[in-house]
């Protein structure tokens, strides 16, 4: 690998190693040395995955939007590169997430999957996502395609925030949030630190493949990063 994207490629693959190295190291600590809820029992653990995957997804999403509102302001491709990268890796994680919810779910709640406000709304982000990259694979003319599909990331940058207020807004059987709460967390201490260390496995692990898919994008444009 020659190209000058090399070392931004190389970069991202040792972050995502890093990180999904992080991801199974909190998840032996979820298995092993954090306490089985009394209720949920071992169903609860897939909070451990379910929770930052979906958080993860919300802030791909989110950047994409961000990156594509900078495009449309400074028609700068490194931005519409960076917007392209989030978005696949927020589908990885989108689907991560719809996965393990409804693993969760049927223990805890008696079924698969329930159309309440935040699941509808979650879904129809991903589902959007799934129309951008359709969007992006369907035109040819780089600035078009990048200009169009800063739309689509900007419905979701208005979006986003609905799928996090939705359980404050609508009667859901979804929890209201266990960290970002008026009060305290609502998890003790020892499930806490478990949930927060995979915060930042999979903070970590979104860094590492969106650099890697990033510097991929501009090896491909034969750009400079």
């Amino acid at each position: 690998m020659t190209s000058a994207a090399a070392p931004v490629i190389r970069r991202g693959v040792v972050l995502t190693l890093l990180g999904l190295a992080g991801v199974a190291a909190v998840y032996g600590l979820a298995l092993l040395g954090t306490p089985t809820e009394r209720w949920q029992g071992l169903a609860q653990k897939i909070l451990y995955v379910h929770a930052p995957s979906a958080w993860s997804a919300l802030m791909a999403f989110f950047l994409t939007g961000v990156a594509s509102v900078g495009y449309l302001l400074f028609k700068d491709p490194r931005l519409d590169a960076f917007a392209e990268a989030s978005a696949e890796v927020g589908l990885a994680f989108g689907a991560v997430m719809l996965t393990t919810g409804p693993m969760w779910a049927k223990p805890v709640w008696g079924t698969w999957w329930q159309w309440e406000p935040r699941l509808t709304l979650t879904l129809l982000l991903v589902l959007l996502f799934i129309g951008y990259r359709a969007l992006r694979n369907s035109i040819d003319d780089p600035e078009e395609r990048a200009r169009y599909s800063a739309v689509v990331g900007i419905m979701a940058l208005v979006l986003v925030p609905f799928v996090h207020l939705s359980v404050y807004l609508f009667r859901t059987i979804h929890p209201q949030p266990v960290i970002l709460k008026p009060s305290r967390p609502s998890l003790p201490w020892e499930m806490l630190r478990t949930l927060l260390a995979s915060l930042g496995a999979f903070a970590l692990l979104y860094v590492g493949l969106v650099t890697t898919r990033y510097g991929i994008g501009r090896r491909d444009a034969g750009v400079t990063p």
